[in-house]
């Protein structure tokens, strides 16, 4: 490769990082939902250079890299907060650990700007829809290889107030996303083109469209905003049975002081009293509310949290580690007027919850406390909760929406605890919440969230937080929810109707060269 060549790729590259970093604002707790077009928009434009000129797909692959790169060490730079402050790992491993995660999040992204490169579709239409299509796919496939990681999926940019957010019931986070990446490069399209439109029917050479392409864009993008709002007004699901009084418990108990064996009364304290000052039908303490085996809480504490629920003929649902022999589960268990049921965590985090074979010796540069759980049994039924079914689903695993469906439609609420305090003051408490609110789009579900140090919050059908606790405060969150019954398109069909189109695409329009 020529000198000026290579050092122009560097500065191209250098803006594709820039610009995909710009795209963590299009996420809570920013919520600059637009930016996220903008920013595909820009990467479709870099991939797009590439395709017109030497078509050298390992171009596109360095682009799209370093844009992916650019977005995860924005957005996710609370893993090195996990793994650092709250882990006790050294900074400059724990500095080297998050860069490797980055880089290996980028995989999928510059494999999807290679064959966008490689294929080199011709025409306006093909080239955007080919796009939107390969980064659906990467956005897709990085949900579920090396156990997945689908955090700032595009997507979850675009809850409400976003018009996009009218999408999610028929076609889930990633079919949201796909919109968001088709919008982008038509928008650049526009924008790249609209000072030198072409009056004649026939479009004109490089650079030059006739006005009725750019119309076609335009419209293009009208309906899927304006389809997307509609479809927002629509309801997919109805109330089941009445209301029910909830109190979602947040102790704020920080992680630093939270496994020392000298705070387990005070927080055996904190969640009793905040349970007793907040009576509901249903109380929910946030994921290893209490830091001990349930085998280790004394026996009368347990009995004193069962009365407070029986006195209101309701469930208590703890979180709490379960040890069964060797093995011990992340579970949520139930005190109250009902028999006891237990559901345990199925999708399981890498280092925070088992250790990836081989890698034990990572593990013990830091100070995690239980991290090699036991999977719970998948397909484990919703529990049966003062007339509801409750999906409970712990902290990590709301991220998997065809993990959520799996209850579904037999569940009427959706319940999440978590424990995010390991992710101190970062951007990680708001972006979970943000995927909570796409779950319930998704599923026409209420989801009531408790967590230990933040965000608490009840999420309505329509994916806008209904109330909210501030974070790092001691509280407790009480409402009236409404369960619902039915189910969305998305309940029905999960990821793969989004996810089979998205492959056709490169299938069907990547045999066009550009004339």
């Amino acid at each position: 490769m020529p000198a000026t060549r290579a050092s122009a790729l560097r500065w191209r590259a250098l803006a594709a990082l820039l610009i995909g970093a710009a795209g963590v604002l299009a996420f809570a707790p920013f919520g600059c939902f637009p930016v996220s077009w903008l920013t595909l928009g820009g990467l479709y434009g870099l991939l797009s250079a590439e395709a017109a000129g030497a078509r050298r797909a390992r171009a596109g692959a360095l682009l799209a890299a370093a844009f992916a790169f650019g977005l995860f060490i924005a957005g996710a730079s609370w893993v090195y907060v996990s793994l650092s402050v709250f882990g006790g790992m050294p900074a400059w491993l724990a500095g080297l650990a998050t860069v490797l995660f980055c880089v290996v999040l980028g995989i999928f992204p510059a494999l999807a700007g290679a064959l966008l490169v490689a294929l080199a579709t011709s025409g306006w239409l093909a080239r955007t829809l080919l796009f939107a299509g390969l980064w659906t796919l990467a956005e897709w496939a990085r949900s579920w290889a090396f156990s997945g990681f689908p955090w700032l999926a595009a997507g979850y940019s675009q809850v409400p107030p976003s018009p996009l957010a009218g999408l999610a019931p028929l076609f889930g986070v990633y079919g949201v996303s796909l919109a968001s990446a088709l919008i982008g490069a038509l928008l650049f399209e526009i924008a790249s083109r609209w000072r030198r439109p072409s009056v004649a029917g026939a479009g004109g050479g490089q650079g030059r469209l006739p006005v009725r392409s750019l119309l076609a864009m335009a419209l293009s993008i009208a309906l899927l905003v304006g389809g997307g709002a509609l479809l927002g007004e629509r309801r997919w699901t109805r109330p089941e049975g009445p209301s029910l009084r909830v109190a979602l418990l947040q102790g704020n108990v920080p992680q630093e002081i939270k496994w020392r064996p000298e705070r387990f009364a005070d927080s055996l304290r904190t969640y009793y009293r905040l349970a007793q000052e907040n009576p509901a039908r249903l109380t929910i303490l946030p994921e290893t509310a209490l830091p001990a085996f349930l085998d280790q809480v004394p026996g009368e504490y347990l009995d004193a949290l069962r009365q407070l629920a029986v006195r209101q003929q309701g469930e208590l649902l703890l979180g709490i580690a379960v040890a069964e022999g060797r093995r011990y589960f992340n579970s949520a268990v139930t005190l109250g007027v009902s028999p006891p049921q237990r559901y345990s965590k199925g999708h399981l985090v890498p280092f925070g919850e088992f250790v990836p074979p081989g890698l034990a010796w990572f593990m013990a540069m830091a100070n995690i406390p239980m991290s090699d759980f036991t999977a719970g049994s998948p397909g484990q039924p919703p529990l049966d909760l003062v007339g509801q079914k409750v999906a409970v689903n712990i902290c990590y695993e709301d991220a998997f929406g065809e993990e959520i469906i799996g209850a579904l439609p037999a569940a009427t609420l959706l319940v999440n605890i978590s424990n995010v305090a390991w992710f101190g003051d970062s951007l990680a408490p708001a972006q979970h919440l943000q995927i909570a609110q796409m779950r319930a789009l998704e599923t026409g579900r209420m989801m009531l969230r408790a967590t230990n140090t933040g965000m608490t919050a009840i999420v309505d059908v329509d994916g806008r937080v209904r109330s909210l606790l501030p974070p790092f405060t001691r509280g407790a969150l009480v409402d009236d929810v409404q369960g619902h019954a039915g189910a969305t398109p998305y309940v029905r069909w999960g990821n793969w109707p989004v996810i089979v189109f998205a492959t056709l695409l490169p299938l069907l329009l990547g045999r066009r060269r550009p004339r």
